[in-house]
């Protein structure tokens, strides 16, 4: 006899073979049919919700707003350069501020502050510096939400940099200096007051700062276009806002405000990290140079200052690098470097690239020396430049990265070399070739 428990398998069985209405599939079929699109359903939405989360928490990281489109907000840093063993080469006469006393500073950000081991005269005397406002700590963290992440508008090996509103309205920004434990208020006070003095429509003004126990900021006025960067490098679209023009505008300002660091102040001011994203825009394409947190001071008796090798990958000078001797020729290098990077819109160095490509400065002197100026123009510039302003760029950009520091150029000569009308120095061009 059959037993129940087979018949009922039995029946189940010729369910499952039965067919269906469903293009006349069998009933099992259609059920494992169903279960894999319900699978692949679940999956798809899976990845598009963890697609989603991953693009919004990167967006607001590390996007910004601007007036073009969205670009990245926080560039990344190169890796610092390591210390160099101190140089055999004598040393000069190193320069003196305030009341004399020699400066050598460790780099926190914002201005360089000076080694010190007594203790300032109290918070009383900074508050008394003159040219600009002390800012209580409750103040700007009242002004930047906390110091919150959403307020993040910079960061690097230094310090981060917080957009804040006052109370008075004005928006600034506020960089919180790193590596600030027991810093001496008497040397943070000079240090101050010598960037602070400076004044320049190509330099970011520094109005005020916070010092309060083992706290340091700076808070400087906030430009809200961007930095150079963020534009050379971002997602742009095929054609980048930067037209030729415009990039020679950026570049020549730029000069300018190193000019005046250099040969408008006493002592002068070496900037020691000039980079593209230490060049801050306006809405007008204005260039403002900023980040004096690795600035050294030269008195008029020194030709050249040794100290720590500090900088970016890519934009410092060979003989700093490798002797620590530093003098505005290290700056004038470096601006050689970031002109390159304007023009062809690379990466000073980028590892993505071909082996004989990575470095900017080896890739651009090859193309020069084969005759091939016109193919390393950035190709997202839709108008090109005259042969003859191109040439005239290219020239600049080879005698600012000369081996030789003594032939490099002074940045007054440079602003008026890009400037000029006339094809310059050409029979420096033909002695070269």
């Amino acid at each position: 006899m059959p037993v129940g428990g087979d018949s009922a398998d039995t029946s189940l069985t010729h369910k499952l073979t039965s067919k269906t209405q469903l293009l006349n599939l069998k009933l099992y079929v259609v059920i494992v049919i169903l279960l894999v699109c319900v699978f692949a359903a679940f999956l798809i939405v899976f990845l598009c919700v963890r697609t989603h989360r991953i693009s919004r928490r990167r967006k607001n990281r590390m996007r910004v707003k601007h007036s073009s489109g969205s670009i990245p907000l926080v560039s990344k840093e190169i890796a610092e350069i390591k210390e160099a063993p101190d140089p055999s080469p004598p040393r000069a006469a190193e320069g003196k501020i305030g009341n004399g006393k020699l400066v050598e500073a460790q780099a926190t950000g914002g201005v360089e502050q000076a080694k010190g081991n007594g203790k300032g005269s109290g918070e009383s005397d900074v508050q008394n510096i003159g040219w600009g406002r002390w800012y209580s700590l409750e103040e700007l963290e009242i002004a930047t939400r906390g110091f919150s992440q959403e307020n993040v508008i910079g960061e690097g090996g230094y310090g981060v940099v917080y957009r804040g509103a006052l109370q008075d309205g004005s928006v600034v920004a506020v960089k919180n200096l790193l590596n600030n434990k027991g810093q001496a208020q008497t040397e943070f006070k000079v240090e101050v007051e010598a960037i602070g003095k400076v004044k320049h429509k190509n330099l970011v003004g520094l109005i005020g700062y916070c010092a309060e126990g083992a706290q340091r900021m700076l808070v400087y006025e906030y430009i809200d276009n961007g930095n150079l960067e963020q534009w050379l490098h971002g997602d742009v679209g095929p054609i980048s806002p930067l037209t030729w023009d415009i990039r020679m505008r950026i570049a020549v300002g730029t000069a300018k405000g190193l000019a005046y660091l250099h040969e408008g102040l006493e002592p002068k001011v070496v900037h020691r990290d000039i980079k593209s994203s230490n060049i801050l825009l306006d809405r007008k394409w204005n260039p403002r140079v900023s980040d004096f947190g690795l600035a050294k001071l030269l008195g008029p008796e020194s030709s050249y200052v040794t100290t720590r090798v500090m900088g970016t990958f890519g934009y410092v000078s060979p003989e700093y690098a490798s002797t620590g001797m530093l003098n505005e020729g290290s700056d004038v290098y470096s601006f050689g470097v970031l002109l390159m990077e304007i023009i062809t819109g690379r990466s000073p160095i980028d590892y993505s690239r071909p082996a004989g490509e990575m470095n900017l400065v080896d890739w651009f002197k090859g193309m020069i020396s084969s005759r091939r100026g016109e193919e390393i123009l950035d190709p997202l510039i839709k108008v090109q430049p005259s042969p003859r302003a191109l040439k005239r760029a290219l020239l600049v950009c080879l005698r600012c990265i000369d081996l030789d520091v003594n032939k490099r150029p002074k940045m007054g000569q440079i602003v008026h070399m890009l400037e000029a009308e006339d094809f310059p120095f050409r029979s420096e061009t033909r002695s070269a070739r």
